[in-house]
């Protein structure tokens, strides 16, 4: 196997760079450029040399000898000056070692993989910590890659290999007279993991929006201020504001930070009857996000009719609050009337809607987890046929099994790797 190496930390100058190298070469290599013999897992300050005995940097060096190392290999880490001629000339002296090569996107996570020190869903949590831009983000990333979902699918998968193990049993026994009916102890165990498969399947929707980010669409009649309350909102000039009716043709997005919670806010086109072909796609556009939208914001003088109708947990307030005598509920973009407010309430209704968060974070887990609940589904309708036909109800339940083991990797996942790591950095 070749020794792969890459810088870890980002390109350009920086205090300090970090270089990684993976593989059995690892320490041979690092010895070579120091100068002196590594024990494995200490740091040292050593003077690094290129092939021509020159010094490149003075710099920490980190031992880490597999099979405890972050690949399950040995590894060494370089931490040099943050120079971009120095991570160039050290890079370049790494090259010239046989059987030595720059690593490809995310392989050191995937040699990581394949040495069984992460699953897959720790290594796309991995992924989400490196995205992570708000506090939920990091704390979900976290979550995961620190393996609460992997355990959570090997309790399932215990459960379902134990009710599959009393029917083959059962199946085994079949010419003799079996001493205890299996049946009972199969439905707890498949109520138990089904219920809680099902709560997770809940949570998902809200994980994933946690991972992406919620919408929240401010819609409205044209002038009602949306354009404005947005700009407001973000804190800067996003939008286009203009006295002139249906300024907005498309819908803007502000992606931002609310309470840790990522929010992408959307500004509209204003809704009513519009001839301008123009305009009436920007209003189709409108109304098809604020319906896939989590949350609305709409502004509304009383009375005044739209062509969306508020949700339960809808957000109706009266725009330009400073023009009206009764600003009661009302919001200004202009003054910031109501604003703090408006935003307090955005975060309250999505941080409810976050406390129902499942560990499973990906569309990938959802439909894992769904394929299992179906047959478990099966399972419970082949039961109650009796035990002639428990051969059928065990090969369900090893159906089951096999969706939560590709969940966590263990199987039928290769054709996803390749999309998977694409997603890291080369040094990581």
């Amino acid at each position: 196997m070749d020794t792969i190496f890459a810088q870890a930390s980002a390109p350009g100058r920086a205090g300090v760079a970090v270089i990684r190298i993976s593989g059995p070469q690892a320490f041979a290599i690092a010895q070579k450029i120091s100068g002196k013999r590594l024990e494995g897992r200490t740091s040292v300050l050593r003077n690094l040399q290129d092939s021509a005995g020159e010094v490149i940097d003075q710099a920490l060096v980190l031992s880490f000898p597999g099979p405890n190392s972050f690949t399950g290999e040995d590894v060494i880490e370089f931490q040099l000056h943050g120079s971009i001629a120095v991570v160039r000339a050290m890079l370049s002296t790494l090259s010239e070692f046989p059987d030595t090569r720059i690593a490809e996107a995310g392989e050191f996570t995937r040699r990581a993989l394949e040495n069984e020190k992460l699953d897959l869903a720790q290594v796309e949590g991995l992924a989400d910590l490196i995205e992570a831009e708000t506090e939920a983000q990091r704390k979900q990333a976290v979550r995961v890659l620190s393996g609460h979902l992997g355990a959570r699918v090997e309790d399932w998968r215990k459960d379902l290999i134990r009710a599959a193990a009393l029917l083959e049993a059962t199946i085994d026994f079949a010419d003799e007279e079996v001493p205890i009916d299996v049946t009972p102890e199969v439905n707890d165990l498949l109520t138990k993991v089904g219920a809680e498969l099902k709560a997770e399947i809940r949570g998902t929707h809200v994980a994933e929006r946690v991972r992406s980010g919620f919408e929240v669409a401010i819609i409205g009649p044209p002038n009602a201020g949306k354009s404005t309350l947005l700009n407001a909102l973000a804190g800067r000039d996003a939008a286009i504001t203009s006295e002139v009716a249906g300024t907005t043709r498309d819908v803007i997005e502000v992606r931002m930070d609310l309470g840790g919670l990522p929010v992408t806010l959307l500004d509209t086109a204003g809704l009513r009857d519009s001839e301008d072909q123009i305009e009436a796609i920007g209003i189709e556009r409108a109304i098809e996000r604020s319906r896939l939208a989590d949350l609305r914001v709409f502004l509304a003088s009383p009375g005044e009719s739209l062509m969306v109708s508020p949700e339960a947990e809808d957000i109706v307030l009266v725009p330009k609050a400073d023009l009206v005598s009764n600003s009661e509920n009302g919001v200004s973009g202009k003054t910031g009337q109501g604003v703090s407010d408006l935003i307090a309430r955005i975060q309250t209704t999505l941080s409810k809607r976050s406390s129902g968060i499942g560990l499973a974070t990906h569309e990938r887990h959802r439909v894992a987890l769904e394929q299992a609940v179906s047959c478990l589904g099966e399972v419970d309708a082949i039961l109650t046929r009796g035990p002639d036909f428990y051969d059928l109800a065990a090969e369900e339940l090893r159906f089951a099994i096999r969706a939560l083991e590709s969940l966590v990797g263990r199987i039928d996942v290769e054709n996803l790797l390749d999309e998977i790591f694409t997603s890291f950095c080369v040094g990581k």
